[in-house]
């Protein structure tokens, strides 16, 4: 009885309050980030794949910039209203920073998959479930990534969240596009002027959305 009534007060709180939503889905996500983090990078010594260790160095800036954000919110309970606002301007900057870092990052594994030299070791049925977790990935991204902009006023690390939320699922589905090429044989076969086309396009997406989202920030936080 005990255990329903807080999960009933924890889906209450989750429902009326949009920054816990958005700091609650940031640890689920700074938790699987850590993961994807960690077997890239491992496949990547080991293995010595330019890859793996690309895509490794992506999601660990991922990585740093949740675990910055989500660490300056849980520190900011205790403090004055007056501090908070300081230190979400220092987090802003320094994760601001480093999201530049991340699409610069970003170079190498979309130069490969958009020239289809990822490795891929998928069989077509795992290729169908990725796809199916990708398109929800990209639909809450774009949801959240509108909605956010009525709440992030006062705080401009919930804009952040939802940005690099929204870059994560872009970078979902052009690895879902390389992915479902490859194990559709034959390498993707005449597929390549294709593939880096969406490829450029998505990257100078990913890197609107950024410049977008540090000048707004930066205004904020001034």
């Amino acid at each position: 009885m005990q255990n329903n009534k807080k999960i009933r007060a924890f889906l209450q709180t989750w429902r009326g309050n949009y920054t816990y939503q958005t700091m609650t889905g940031a640890i689920v996500s700074f938790g699987i980030t850590t993961a994807f983090a960690v077997y890239h990078g491992y496949l990547g010594l080991r293995y010595g794949s330019v890859w793996h260790g690309s895509i490794g160095g992506f999601y660990l800036l991922l990585m740093i910039i949740r675990g910055s954000i989500l660490l300056t919110e849980q520190r900011n309970r205790k403090r004055p209203e007056a501090k908070q606002a300081l230190c979400r301007r220092w987090t802003f900057l320094f994760s601001g920073f480093l999201l530049l870092a991340l699409d610069l990052a970003l170079l190498v594994p979309v130069a490969m998959m958009a020239v289809l030299s990822r490795p891929v070791r998928m069989g077509l049925i795992p290729a169908i479930a990725m796809a199916a977790y990708t398109t929800w990935k990209i639909t809450m991204a774009s949801i959240h990534i509108r909605r956010q902009r009525q709440f992030s006023v006062c705080n401009p690390l919930i804009a952040e969240l939802r940005t690099v939320n929204f870059i994560d699922a872009l970078v979902a589905v052009l690895s879902l596009q390389n992915t479902l090429i490859m194990v559709n044989g034959n390498r993707g076969k005449g597929m390549l002027p294709l593939t880096a086309a969406s490829s450029a396009v998505i990257y100078a997406i990913i890197v609107a959305i950024t410049v977008r989202m540090l000048v707004k920030g930066w205004k904020r936080v001034q």
